[in-house]
């Protein structure tokens, strides 16, 4: 008899889960163990660095060995009495959320892997050796770290299609639907701990522009638009070139520096938003004027 397409898609989540977890057990039990091993001896790269590259991996790799694969294989055994998946992946998907720390790591673990295998010879040779051995299939390290930030999504594929394929009366609609929602929603988080990382890296990239000066490094700023300006003397009727960073709590007056070392910007004046009035000026001399008015000070500007 021919197997229904639900079967055939469990059967293939079952697979792909079973070559998941061999992909964990590599990252885990050999790659960060043996160098882990390695950096206690003091031989190749500080420990830290270690932890910082595989970040949660083993929590990971626990999850899905322990728990996520024997609920699988136990019901796909059962499937003749039991034709339903989706309360498992009821269970498992809360515990997804731990992606979100792995994910939002990912890229700086990739960078360290490079940083470190130009400064230390025994950490890129011991690296070199575990990518030789057949487990790893002529595959680098960074391709196998790939697959964990790759599996949320592919959950979300297989699911839908299973969703899509089960009969109307199914009694796994139900769950297999809520699994499906739940799934969709830590793929969001993922996301969203992706697009909170590169927020922060813009962040730095901005304050470390205007030299980290103390009352203005904070995390919960954003920075909403920047760019050079004119400002106008009206006492000698002269524009001179200044660059302006607005965040949502304060508008930055800075000139740009002549010699770059460090910062490229000095802050001369902060306005707090708070307060802040912005009017545009009709002024035939100087086209695309407005006057800046806030607590601290009322600057008069021209744009391009």
């Amino acid at each position: 008899m021919q197997e229904p397409e639900e079967k055939k898609i469990a059967l293939e989540l079952l697979e792909t889960e079973q070559a998941y977890v061999n992909r964990l057990h590599l990252l885990d039990q050999i790659f960060y163990t043996e160098l882990m091993k390695e950096a206690k001896n003091g031989k190749t790269v500080p420990e830290e660095v270690v932890k910082m590259i595989f970040s949660n991996i083993s929590s990971i790799y626990q999850f899905h060995a322990k728990f996520f694969l024997p609920e699988l294989q136990k019901r796909m055994e059962d499937w003749s009495c039991n034709p339903r998946i989706g309360d498992v992946i009821q269970k498992l998907a809360p515990f997804l959320k731990m992606y979100g720390e792995y994910v939002k790591n990912f890229d700086k673990a990739v960078e360290l892997i490079t940083v470190w295998s130009e400064k230390s010879l025994p950490f890129q040779e011991l690296i070199a050796d575990i990518q030789k051995r057949k487990v790893c299939a002529n595959l680098t390290l960074q391709h196998h770290m790939l697959e964990p930030v790759q599996r949320i999504p592919r959950y979300e594929l297989l699911l839908k299609d299973y969703v899509r394929k089960l009969p109307p009366e199914s009694p796994d609609r139900d769950d297999a639907e809520k699994a499906l929602e739940m799934i969709f929603m830590v793929a969001k988080h993922s996301n969203a701990a992706i697009a909170e990382m590169e927020r922060l890296q813009n962040l730095w990239a901005v304050y470390q522009r205007l030299g980290l000066e103390d009352d203005i490094v904070d995390p919960s700023n954003e920075l909403i638009k920047e760019g050079p300006i004119q400002k106008i003397s009206t006492r000698n009727n002269s524009t001179s070139e200044k660059y302006l960073f607005l965040f949502n709590n304060m508008l930055l007056y800075c000139v740009p520096k002549v010699i770059q070392v460090g910062a490229e910007f000095q802050v001369h004046l902060r306005i707090d938003v708070d307060g802040m009035k912005v009017r545009e000026l009709n002024d035939t001399q100087f086209p695309h004027t407005f006057l800046v008015s806030g607590k601290q000070r009322t600057l008069e500007l021209q744009a391009r």
